[in-house]
């Protein structure tokens, strides 16, 4: 798992979550895409917010590229494996990742609002958390929040809720 150690990795990766969310607002979901990479680098599960289409506000890029990549290990445990996400996990997919029992996940844009990994209940530092993943922040930070950042002010615009 060292290929995720250096920043120009990181920067490598966090392209292709971007590709990723890219796609998920041309479908007119939030833009949001992540990757599973397993014990050897290799990508086990790609995926990007699903909500609108599958009517399923559990739909998020991390949750259903860690249940992907479980399906791929035949495991729940995904202990060795790392998470590449384009924004700051809410508490939902934080908790997810507790149970999943995510090695790493390293994550674009920081999200003040809705995060739940360094901002709001910072699951992982919870006394009652069974599972502490490794966390890497603000990788790509910038053009991650961009993205958000345009869609938001595009829908606001259109007058769609």
């Amino acid at each position: 798992m060292t290929r995720f150690y250096t920043s120009e990795a990181r920067v490598g990766i966090m392209a292709d979550a971007l590709n990723a969310a890219r796609e998920a607002a041309g479908r007119g979901e939030v833009p949001v895409g992540a990757l599973v990479f397993g014990p050897e680098g290799q990508v086990l599960a790609r995926a990007s917010n699903e909500v609108e289409a599958r009517h399923d506000p559990s739909a998020h890029a991390e949750i259903l590229a860690m249940r992907a990549a479980a399906q791929a290990l035949g495991s729940r445990s995904l202990l060795r494996c790392t998470l590449v996400v384009t924004l700051e996990p809410c508490p939902m997919c934080a908790a997810a990742m507790v149970h999943f029992r995510l090695g790493r996940v390293i994550y674009g844009a920081y999200d003040p609002k809705g995060g739940g990994v360094d901002h709001g209940p910072r699951i992982f530092e919870q006394a009652a958390c069974l599972h502490r993943p490794e966390v890497i922040g603000g990788v790509c930070e910038q053009e991650n929040a961009a993205l958000l950042k345009k869609f938001f002010t595009t829908l606001r615009e259109s007058g769609a809720s």
